[in-house]
């Protein structure tokens, strides 16, 4: 990933000023804990509600849909069109931003506005688990975000240690079909191949979901393929991969569907999500 998305999130709040350094390496100063926030994305809304600040969230972008009860706060747009004005009209204490998703023109102008903006972008298993802090202390919820975030580390040094010696496998993570996508290594879910001993065939493509072809996927001849479909019981994807049967995850029967809403969003989730990609990787291993 190019280095300015790749920024990590600093967690430097002081108790005297409340200030935090986001991803864009922009300072945040807050004169009290905020308790109306604007969530823009639907990883930063889970991470808010991780931190203990769901009941400060008052509204959300489109598709932040877990836990349930975001889905039931009022949207304000989606990463394509945010509505400036309704936000606005929110008097916001706090907006939470992410670089992947939204427009930083548009939110210049908010924090123009004199609206505080705070933007995230989390690369590493650490960097989810110091957004949630950051995003506790900024909200008044230091306790539960440390907790939390602290959970969250010690599930994932739990399966380092538990799959550091595994033998390694060649996987191909399947993002989307048609146009066929897949993940670079510096995406999360990359990450989390690697976290169970798995290597990412296509992890040094420059480009973070970068396109390719079938004929690329048939050379690289993973010996595991792995996606989310279009949903938990979606295994056309799958199904289309039999028509290649020299393929070793195919010659094997190592297509694997994983739950789309646990590896997909860079939140706690991921700890779940990633102990079931661990599982898929174990069965894949006793086939080869």
């Amino acid at each position: 990933m190019v280095a300015v998305l790749g920024l990590a999130l600093t967690a430097s709040v002081s108790a005297a000023e409340l200030c935090a350094t986001d991803a864009l390496d922009r300072d945040v100063c807050l004169p009290e804990p905020a308790r109306r926030v604007v969530s823009l994305s639907p990883g930063a809304t889970e991470l808010l509600f991780s931190a203990g600040a769901g009941d400060s969230v008052v509204a959300v972008s489109a598709w932040s849909d877990y836990p349930p009860q975001a889905a039931e706060l009022p949207q304000v747009g989606d990463s394509n069109r945010l509505d400036l004005e309704a936000i606005v009209s929110l008097k916001p204490d706090l907006v939470v931003a992410w670089t992947d998703g939204n427009s930083r023109a548009q939110l210049d102008r908010l924090a123009k506005l004199g609206v505080p903006v705070f933007w995230l972008a989390p690369r590493e298993f650490e960097d989810i688990a110091l957004a949630v802090e950051t995003l506790g202390r900024l909200t008044g919820h230091t306790p539960v975000a440390e907790r939390t975030a602290a959970e969250f580390r010690d599930g994932i040094s739990t399966l380092q240690a538990t799959y550091r010696d595994s033998a390694p496998v060649w996987v191909f993570y399947q993002v989307w079909d048609q146009p066929l996508m897949t993940i670079n290594g510096d995406e999360l879910i990359s990450k989390a191949i690697a976290l169970c001993g798995g290597i990412n065939v296509f992890a040094g493509l420059p480009r973070l979901v970068p396109r390719i072809s079938v004929e690329t996927v048939l050379a690289a001849d993973p010996e595991v393929i792995v996606t989310a479909g279009r949903g938990d019981s979606d295994r056309d994807w799958l199904a289309s991969w039999q028509s290649y049967p020299s393929v070793t995850a195919v010659a094997r029967d190592n297509l694997f569907l994983v739950s789309p809403s646990l590896l997909q969003r860079p939140t706690f989730r991921m700890l779940e999500g990633a102990r079931e990609l661990c599982g898929i990787l174990e069965q894949a291993r006793a086939r080869l």
